[in-house]
């Protein structure tokens, strides 16, 4: 698979033009690119520039609304309802963690909403800018069906993240963002399209058989972590970015590649909160757990023992000095796109 270096800011210039190429003001195209660009620079690839494609098209269809006319419901000081009129993920999020981020700041916690969204990449993105506010984060998005609940024979959960963020009283935060498949669907995406193969015990083929060939998983079940008990938290996920925010659940939501009969209806919960609200010495309190626990002793091999989110902001830092290595697949993307 041959790849390309492209510097970050030429190909931030690039996904902008494509976005509005396609329709969305500068704004939004600008909020759109940096996401994606964010994805690339951390190493989450399966949610980065892979998707480019996928949006477009989606917005060419009409199921993604490029000029959205974005309803907040203001419920009370610290909780809001959006009614994200089929706009891109990345434009209904960022506007979700803005104002849950404004609600906290002003009465201690912020809930926030949303209704008729898209995929929005990598829910860490939006959890890293309420621990910057020096705020602690929940945040829920459901996904299309790619895992059975447990007993089921069908696929029916999307692969639900689950992402909690807090403050360290340091530069790096506490990000814990995770999927609750095996690995994340975006990773079976981009191996199935450069012809890779996924590891062993994440996926199962259509006939319920085991299976490493990412075309196959695909078309069958990916398996959860932990069996029923990721079962169980792709369900609640579901219940809480897809039942109470008014958005697809049950199996609705509409995969993004492969399904351009409607808006995918995407649910997203915000919860933000200041970390002082119980102990006014909350850094302090939690600069002494994450060090008590990195001073345990280590298994053979292990450096350091590493919090969620501190790998992935080491290679944030560092991919931000070099040049995007993008595969050549995904530069004939981009060369499409823009001409």
């Amino acid at each position: 698979m041959e790849k390309v270096k492209v510097q970050t800011s030429i190909l931030k210039k690039q996904v902008v033009r494509i976005f509005q190429k396609f329709g969305l003001s500068k704004d939004h195209a600008s909020i759109s690119a940096n996401a994606l660009i964010n994805a690339e620079l951390v190493g989450a690839y399966g949610h980065g520039l892979s998707r480019l494609k996928m949006y477009c098209d989606r917005i060419s269809r009409k199921v993604i609304n490029p000029k959205p006319k974005i309803k907040i419901k203001r419920i009370s000081q610290s909780v809001s309802h959006i009614d994200a009129n089929n706009s891109i993920g990345f434009v209904a999020a960022d506007l979700g963690i803005k104002t849950a981020i404004k609600h906290a700041k002003k009465t201690g916690i912020g809930m926030v909403a949303i209704k008729g969204s898209g995929h929005y990449g990598l829910s860490g993105y939006y959890a890293e800018q309420s621990v910057k506010k020096n705020l602690i984060t929940m945040i829920y998005t459901n996904a299309p069906p790619a895992i059975a609940p447990h007993g089921a024979l069908k696929s029916l959960f999307g692969t639900n993240p689950i992402c909690f963020g807090t403050p360290t009283g340091s530069k790096i935060p506490f990000i814990l963002d995770t999927s609750i498949s095996m690995i994340n669907r975006g990773k079976i995406r981009v191996a199935a399209r450069n012809n890779q193969k996924i590891p062993k015990g994440v996926a199962l083929d259509k006939f319920g058989k085991p299976t490493i060939d990412a075309k196959k998983a695909l078309e069958g079940v990916q398996l959860p972590i932990a069996g029923f008990r990721g079962s169980g938290l792709a369900w609640m996920v579901d219940i809480l970015s897809g039942v109470i925010t008014g958005g697809n659940h049950a199996g609705r939501v509409k995969d993004p590649f492969d399904d351009f009969t409607g808006p995918q209806n995407i649910g997203h919960l915000f919860i933000t909160f200041k970390a002082n609200l119980f102990q006014k010495n909350y850094n302090q309190r939690i600069k002494d757990n994450i060090q008590t626990i990195k001073k345990l002793p280590k298994i053979k091999g292990v450096k350091e023992i590493t919090y969620p989110g501190q790998n992935k902001y080491y290679r944030y830092k560092k991919n931000l000095k070099k040049e995007i290595f993008i595969p050549d697949i995904i530069k004939k993307d981009l060369e499409i796109l823009i001409s």
